[in-house]
Order: structure tokens, then sequence, then C-alpha cells
């Protein structure tokens, strides 16, 4: 049974990754991280092939190998919460839904910015 809440999840968290590779608000890479954690324990198999993925994989082996986020992830990481906290201004959202967004987007900016690129690599 545990086994099946594993696969469930790490499928789910796929799925979600997925989507979020085309939708500009929604993470892709905190999904699949959480997809190869609960698909090591559900579905070794879903977990190597998420690994062995060309766009994904050496960002999620970096980070498991050293907790390293590539530079130009960053950059882009960076450039979305931007656009997001502008576009949210734009559409006039509330100023205390506001503050807030900006101590958590400084503060989530704040931790990647200050996470090590790659071994061997700075983009």
């Amino acid at each position: 049974m545990t086994r099946l809440l594993y696969l469930g999840l790490a499928y789910l968290c796929t799925a979600i990754g997925a989507v979020g590779v085309v939708m500009p608000l929604l993470p892709t890479t905190p999904f699949l991280l959480v997809a190869v954690w609960a698909g090591f324990r559900g579905s070794p198999r879903l977990a190597r092939r998420i690994l062995r993925n060309r766009q994904f994989g050496p960002i999620i082996r970096a980070w498991h190998r050293e907790r390293a986020i590539p530079l130009h992830a960053k950059w882009v990481a960076c450039g979305l919460l931007a656009a997001s906290w502008v576009t949210l201004w734009l559409i006039g959202t509330r100023w205390e839904v506001m503050s807030f967004l900006t101590l958590f987007f400084t503060g989530v900016a704040t931790f990647l910015l200050t996470r090590a690129n790659p071994a061997g690599k700075s983009a």
C-alpha cells in the first residue's frame, strides 16, 4: 500500500511538473524533485527515467549530488518571479498580498542565488 502511495505521488508530481513546462506560474523542478524522491520509494524505474531526461535530468542530478543549481536556471527562475510579481501588480492585486509576495519572492530569489553552481559549470 505504501509503495502505491509513493508511486501515485511520483506520477502526480511528474504530471504537474510537465504542465509547469508550459504554464508560466507553475514551477517544474520542485515537482520533479518530489517525483524522483517518491519514485525511488515507489518506482525506481520512474525515478531513473526522470533522472535520464535530457532537459531536467542534469539539473536534478546536480541538485542531488551537490545541492547546486545551474546559473541559467537561477536567472530564469528569478526572471519568472519578477514577471509574476509585475503581472500581479498590474492587475491590481491587494497591497497586503503584494507585500507578502515581495517578501516571499525575495526569500526564494535569495535562496536560489546563494546556491552553488554545479562543479565545472558556470551556466
